[in-house]
């Protein structure tokens, strides 16, 4: 057993507890614990409340107390990025913005098949190094746990290098990598076969092979138009579920359709839902399927954001993610896309923190991190301030100077 260490004094600990899963949240909900401290043993919290209190409590702890003001919060869960790929998708960015569409740019050769293309000349050992460079830069930005996806392989073989890349990654990670296994991103224009086929030959050999290997308990699919619909996907979800895999769904990105299918298999999360319909949030919001809003894929196609008010006002919950990919998303900060969304959806800064926390590890079906209490992970960072409010007033140019993982210093901006 490890020794238990006292971190702190903070000026403010956000604690993000006694906030429901689902629904709008006032700021008036957020619990604030002033001059607070956080005592940790063997990764996880045994203890939060006042400094000098717990101090004298127990006084065995260690402690070096901070110098200076400091708020803490709970470690960010960004619950959706495609952080493992080859090569770089730059050229389609300027395209976009000198007013190519999206279909042109795929067409003349661009697109998720580029990226598969140079996904696929890359290395294990390469994809992996890339991978964990990424993790890192999420992780000094405050990001403690990671979803990341495959789908830049479209073949069996492929996917398996992506998802055994990411699992090489996790090993040295100091982030928590939570793979999810994306190979219904799109038909591969290499493959010799129909939609159907192709999801067939997926479920059939590459399936058992996650089990047995267990690279992943996660299967999702890009329901759009541009890649498969709903009723090829129907029987690829089904075996998914028979086979226990818990289902995420790219859903209702351009147009609609996908969260009605995510609602009816149970999906832990649809995400995306640009283009959800009012009876489509009304579906989510009844449903235990979480809605994850990507700023990022919004910013970098310049398009309209996910209708968070509405889904939240429905009584649905939401987390937010930053979609960080070479494509459509390729800035990746979690905390200024979350801020933004807030501004131009008109979220508190209760529903934009607990979409980058605790709801966002339940999208991922998480119940160990996202709130600083008592049994959790000590997963939690701290920001040079007196008041939290300073973390989304300043739009994600306010960073984390410290970042904590399973209790242990593993950023330290002043080292």
């Amino acid at each position: 057993m490890e020794k238990m260490k006292l971190i702190g004094p903070f000026k403010q600990i956000i604690p993000m507890t006694g906030i429901g899963l689902k629904g709008p949240i006032s700021d008036t909900e957020i619990q604030i614990i002033r001059n607070g401290g956080i005592l940790v043993q063997d990764e996880l919290i045994k203890k939060v409340g006042d400094f000098e209190a717990l101090k004298t409590q127990f006084p065995e702890a260690e402690n070096t107390p901070l110098k200076g003001n400091h708020v803490c919060v709970p470690g960010f869960v960004d619950a959706h990025t495609h952080i493992c790929f080859g090569g770089s998708r730059a050229k389609d960015y300027a395209l976009r913005n000198a007013g190519k569409s999206y279909l042109d740019i795929a067409k003349a050769g661009g697109g998720i098949w580029d990226t598969v293309t140079q996904t696929r000349k890359a290395s294990q050992e390469e994809l992996a190094k890339s991978t964990l460079k990424l993790a890192n830069r999420h992780l000094k930005n405050g990001t403690t746990t990671i979803e990341v996806k495959s789908g830049y392989g479209l073949t069996v073989e492929e996917e398996l290098k992506m998802l055994r890349a990411i699992h090489t990654a996790n090993t040295e990670a100091w982030a928590d990598l939570i793979p999810t296994c994306l190979a219904a991103h799109m038909l591969p224009k290499d493959f010799e076969g129909s939609e159907t086929e192709y999801l067939n030959e997926i479920s059939t050999r590459l399936f058992p092979r996650l089990k047995k290997e267990q690279l992943t308990p996660r299967i999702d699919a890009f329901i759009e138009e541009s890649a498969f619909s709903a009723a090829q996907i129907h029987p690829y979800f089904t075996k998914a579920k028979e086979m226990g895999f818990d289902i995420t769904v790219h859903a209702d990105q351009f147009t609609p359709g996908g969260s009605a299918v995510a609602v009816d298999f149970g999906a832990v999360s649809a995400d995306h839902l640009e283009a959800s319909t009012p009876m489509d949030i009304e579906r989510l919001a009844h449903s235990d399927t979480i809605a994850i809003a990507l700023p990022g894929a919004s910013i970098g196609l310049g398009c309209g954001f996910t209708p968070a008010r509405k889904i939240l006002d429905a009584g649905g919950a939401l987390a937010i993610a930053s979609d960080h990919n070479p494509g459509s998303a390729p800035m990746g900060d979690l905390l200024t896309q979350a801020s933004i969304l807030g501004a131009f959806e008109k979220l508190t800064n209760a529903e934009v923190l607990s979409g980058i926390t605790f709801r966002a590890a339940a999208a991922l079906n998480l119940k160990d991190r996202g709130k600083i209490a008592e049994g959790l992970l000590a997963d939690f960072i701290a920001f040079h301030s007196d008041q939290y409010q300073d973390i989304l007033y300043n739009q994600g140019n306010l960073k984390p100077c410290m970042v904590w993982k399973n209790g242990k210093l593993v950023f330290d901006k002043h080292k």
